[in-house]
């Protein structure tokens, strides 16, 4: 792995994370709410899940 790399997939994160909020600032809002009532354990869970659902989509 290369820095162009790194820098590239840093790129395409800030993309897509910023998708949802310019074009539906609204939902975007009402997702973050709900997310800030879950639990710890709960939030931890689906991190862990993007982790792996990530690092499988690596290997893959």
């Amino acid at each position: 792995m290369t820095w162009d790399s790194l820098w590239t997939a840093l790129a395409l994160v800030l993309l897509i994370e910023g998708l949802l909020p310019f074009f539906s600032p609204q939902s975007w809002k009402r997702a973050v709410q709900q997310i800030a009532q879950l639990q710890d354990g709960q939030v931890r869970f689906f991190a862990l899940l993007a982790i792996i659902a990530g690092l499988l989509m690596l290997w893959l």
